[in-house]
């Protein structure tokens, strides 16, 4: 498009119009030389400081957009930098300045590693310690998840391989049933210790709504890294992660044991094992016997006993039992809840202990039923054939 114009002669001619710029109000203008001269009718020119208060670049029509910019990218570079700081930069840098203070935040946890690669983790809710490397051989005892053992020997039988328990009884279990990480068991790389006090727990993969990784017994011991409300998370053995619920477990520090505690607590304890399988020294619900009962129970309210029946014969102090002066029959009243009885047997006359019962009431006894399937609780009189089958009476806790 054309436009007229004129030439120096007053005629008009055309040219092709100019692309429009955006004009400065500071940017100097030449004016056609009719222009009146400056204090004619079009006023003399205002200074914008004097006037308005304005700089120069204040007083422009259009600001350039460039200087904007360069300072919103110094500011996200400055945050970009603080934020570095804070995360990388100062916990690296900083411990080196307080390694050798007393402040707490930068004092460096002790790590002394209590297993070496002689020891093995139990990785199943529990396993069979047998007397021979032989599935149809005597059952000494049960072992754990997550309890240590000292591997002693790779018998090369039936996948058995030979250790010993943290309070030294021999024999052969699964090897498959063991794992070579320790790391679950060591108490100075984690912040809690925790034993299952309920007759069972389960593990979970997550915390809400997970699935079942793994069901874990009375007495087992757990190590912790991270509490919240109401679940803690665990370490488990092959270096794998759970979640755990916080009713029905207790909290320690990593190498503090249980209290003591008085004999209603493992009266209770106990109660909550009746009625559980029978299996010959079992240590779980799945499969229970009194004697494994007995050592579960004590260890979960801080006494430490031994496993099996005639050691927890020696253990505790003697009840010296009462006697009616006219009938001579038992007083009840002298065996006491969470006192152990031991029995001799129903079938021959030797004093030798066959079996042995916990007392939880006056006249009630936990012990193996007839049939030898459960554990249960039975009532006995005086007068009845258990009150004279009595070898021994043995306190393990006071009230």
């Amino acid at each position: 498009m054309k436009i007229k114009d004129y030439d120096d002669n007053g005629l008009f001619e055309n040219k092709k119009k100019k692309k429009s710029k955006v004009r400065h109000v500071e940017t100097h203008i030449d004016l056609p030389d009719d222009t009146p001269e400056v204090g004619g009718e079009y006023g003399q020119p205002e200074n914008m400081l004097d006037t308005w208060g304005l700089a120069k670049q204040e007083a422009t029509l259009v600001r350039k957009k460039r200087k904007r910019f360069l300072r919103f990218g110094i500011a996200i570079l400055a945050v970009i930098l603080v934020v570095l700081s804070v995360f990388n930069f100062l916990p690296a840098i900083l411990p080196g300045f307080f390694k050798r203070t007393n402040i707490e935040l930068f004092v460096e946890k002790k790590v002394n590693l209590e297993y070496d690669d002689t020891y093995r983790v139990v990785n199943y809710y529990c396993a069979d310690l047998m007397s021979e490397p032989d599935p149809a051989s005597e059952r000494i005892t049960q072992v754990l998840y997550n309890e240590p053992v000292v591997l002693l020997e790779d018998t090369g039988v039936n996948d058995y391989v030979k250790i010993r328990t943290t309070d030294g009884i021999e024999g052969y279990i699964k090897s498959f049933r063991l794992t070579d990480d320790t790391d679950s068991v060591e108490p100075d790389l984690h912040e809690y210790k925790l034993i299952v006090s309920d007759t069972y727990k389960n593990v979970m993969s997550h915390a809400n709504n997970g699935t079942l990784i793994t069901k874990v017994m009375m007495n087992t011991v757990l190590y912790a890294d991270v509490k919240r409300d109401g679940v803690y998370q665990v370490a488990l053995p092959n270096g794998d992660k759970g979640w755990i619920g916080s009713s029905g477990v207790i909290e320690l520090g990593t190498r503090e044991d249980t209290n003591k505690v008085s004999c209603r607590y493992f009266v209770s304890s106990v109660l909550s094992q009746s009625n559980a399988t029978y299996i010959v020294n079992g240590l779980t619900q799945k499969g229970m016997s009194v004697n494994g009962l007995v050592y579960v129970c004590a260890d979960v309210n801080g006494v430490k006993l031994p496993r099996s029946m005639k050691e927890q014969a020696l253990q505790g102090t003697e009840v010296e039992l009462q006697y009616d002066v006219v009938t001579g029959d038992l007083l009840l009243e002298s065996i006491e809840p969470g006192d152990l009885v031991f029995l001799k047997s129903p079938y021959s006359d030797s004093n030798e202990i066959y079996e042995m019962a916990v007392c939880t009431d006056t006249g009630v006894l936990l012990m193996v039923s007839n049939a030898k399937t459960t554990i249960r609780l039975r009532n006995f009189k005086a007068t009845d054939d258990i009150a004279a089958r009595i070898v021994s009476v043995r306190r393990i806790f006071m009230e």
